[in-house]
């Protein structure tokens, strides 16, 4: 009887060192479970208004176990270079235009994921008010990169200060000027620079992101601006076949809710625009 209350005994405290281990190892399988799906992105971008916009969705992202790091750049011509060798996982700071252009010369394989807002793109100056103040040999100071450079060729002509060859469109240059009746010295430089620029021309035409960087509102200062139509909208960027990862797919869904489009309508008074 003895030896059968021993062997019992034994036998019971197996059992529940058995079903200990069996609770353990199952904690340790969930714990497991929810490292494997929690995910980090970090995601390159321009400081205005791109990392501000990345930075309002950070909070929403950790609630469906996404980490996002906004890693922000002061040059916007190395995002697509960091994008491409691995260093980010995405980008935010460009349009369509401007990465066609970018995979067509270097043949990398980035993709877009989809629209999120419209940075108008307007002229600016320390010294003239409207397009009545512009004289005969005038200096414009506008984006050296082809595709800025090409949409402020066409923000010129359309508000008739030039006259561009037919059907150049978004490939236009200096170049494919035909008529400059007020004989204006256009100056192509680093996008970066044109606000500092203002010191020493007459005009400038700037990107929306650099003019909000030195305090110039584009719905009150822009001398012309681009109107809401504008094809240039920004979009998130990956590598090709990242583009339908459910992280990509949800930080996509973030940029474009409800809540960022009053974010972006409220914080920037019209100078950015939603693009969905």
């Amino acid at each position: 009887m003895k030896k059968f209350l021993t062997t019992s005994l034994l036998a019971i405290s197996l059992l529940g060192l058995t079903a200990c281990g069996s609770s353990q190892e199952s904690d340790k399988a969930n714990t497991t479970g929810q490292e494997q799906t929690e995910k980090t992105i970090t995601v390159g971008a321009t400081s205005v208004p791109h990392a501000e916009i990345l930075n309002e969705v950070v909070d929403n992202l950790a609630e469906e176990g996404i980490t996002l790091e906004v890693k922000e750049f002061s040059e916007y011509t190395v995002l697509n270079p960091s994008l491409a060798s691995g260093e980010i996982d995405a980008n935010f700071f460009q349009h369509t235009s401007y990465l066609n252009d970018y995979v067509e010369e270097t043949g990398e394989k980035l993709v877009s994921v989809g629209a999120v807002h419209t940075e108008p793109m307007g002229m600016y100056s320390k010294a003239l008010r409207s397009l009545d103040d512009i004289l005969d040999g005038d200096k414009i100071a506008l984006p050296n990169d082809p595709t800025n450079g090409a949409r402020a060729l066409l923000l010129l002509e359309s508000n008739g200060l030039i006259k561009l060859k037919e059907g150049v469109g978004d490939k236009a240059t200096i170049f494919d000027i035909e008529e400059n009746p007020k004989n204006l010295e256009l100056i192509e430089m680093d996008a970066a620079a044109l606000p500092r620029a203002l010191d020493d021309v007459n005009m400038a035409i700037i990107n929306t992101n650099y003019a909000l960087q030195a305090d110039l509102n584009p719905v009150q200062d822009a001398i012309i601006i681009e109107g809401s139509d504008s094809p240039f909208a920004n979009i998130l960027v990956v590598r090709e076949g990242d583009e339908n990862k459910p992280e990509i797919q949800a930080l996509y869904e973030a940029l474009t809710s409800d809540e960022i489009k009053t974010f972006i309508e409220e914080k920037y008074e019209g100078a950015i625009i939603p693009a969905f």
